[in-house]
């Protein structure tokens, strides 16, 4: 937002969670005024009962960065859905379509064996796949299953035959705070407040709305599939909030994997005061190169 203030910026979100409507304290979605204040685009896009994959993000994102740059105005992508982002920069396999048939008999399976039991079967069939999903990561494994169930072969050989969506030339800053208890910290004192702005209450909102289940990707979000889980009765209120922290962190942690193991990219501390500096010059660079 202050980058905005001084350059010609449209934000587009690269957030798994902020695309779904209805999810807007637990995603930490921009608020009106910000929104009002900037132009933010892939915000609010579908409805939570919906499903929204990584091949619809570069879709949508390919047309948004496309409609701004025609306004003669920059295009800054901003969030923390790593598979979105890969996607768009590198590339993306094609892929069979979502089958809710296929998905509600891995559901029914994944109900009665659990999903580490899941995992293992995807191991049996797609060895590669299964080597980089964690065996509690329900919402992976399923679709790697889908896949093979639906097209023979394992995803992890689809995923090699990905074409680049556009032609862009991507300027990557990370924000990578080095103290890590400060950053544990943060993250507890983040979903507290969340709780305080009401994310209870919005998560019974979507529980109470009887079209929903904890298998639709939008509830397997971190902090909404915890607090739904209470709100089913699967524990106190109090367990809920300290497993949506230590997901939180969880999270975190995968994001900072991913974001070293990217090119050419730089770091810079949120913690430090020159880091929005840093930043600042990172982008008027990308200006006067373009």
């Amino acid at each position: 937002m202050r980058l905005a203030r001084e350059f010609p910026i449209e934000i587009v979100s690269v957030d798994s969670a902020q695309v779904y409507r209805g999810l807007d304290i637990g995603s930490a979605k921009p608020d009106a005024s910000e929104r009002a204040a900037v132009p933010h685009h892939l915000i609010d896009l579908v409805e939570p009962n919906a499903s929204y994959s990584a091949g619809q993000f570069v879709r949508d994102a390919a047309q948004a960065i496309d409609d701004i740059e025609a306004r003669g105005r920059v295009p800054l992508l901003v969030g923390g859905t790593m598979l979105y982002l890969r996607a768009l920069m590198g590339g993306i396999a094609t892929l069979p379509r979502a089958s809710d048939s296929i998905r509600a008999a891995i559901d029914v399976d994944a109900q009665r064996l659990g999903w580490p039991a899941m995992h293992e079967r995807l191991g049996e069939v797609d060895a590669a796949a299964a080597a980089r999903i964690h065996p509690n990561d329900a919402q992976r494994i399923q679709r790697a299953l889908e896949v093979y169930t639906a097209s023979g072969r394992p995803i992890s050989e689809l995923q090699t035959a990905s074409t680049r969506p556009i032609d862009r030339e991507f300027i990557c800053a990370a924000l990578v705070p080095h103290d890590r208890a400060r950053l544990h910290i943060a993250l507890s004192q983040r979903f507290e407040a969340m709780m305080s702005s009401g994310l209870l209450d919005e998560v019974r909102r979507l529980f109470a709305r009887g079209d929903l289940t904890d298998g639709h990707p939008a509830i397997r979000a971190v902090g909404y599939r915890q607090l739904w889980a209470h709100i089913a009765g699967a524990y106190p209120l109090e367990m809920a909030v300290a497993r949506a922290i230590a997901a939180t962190r969880q999270l975190a942690k995968r994001q900072m994997t991913w974001l070293r193991s990217m090119p050419n990219i730089r770091a810079f501390d949120p913690y430090e005061t020159q880091s929005f500096v840093g930043l600042r010059q990172s982008l008027i660079a990308s200006f006067e190169r373009a």
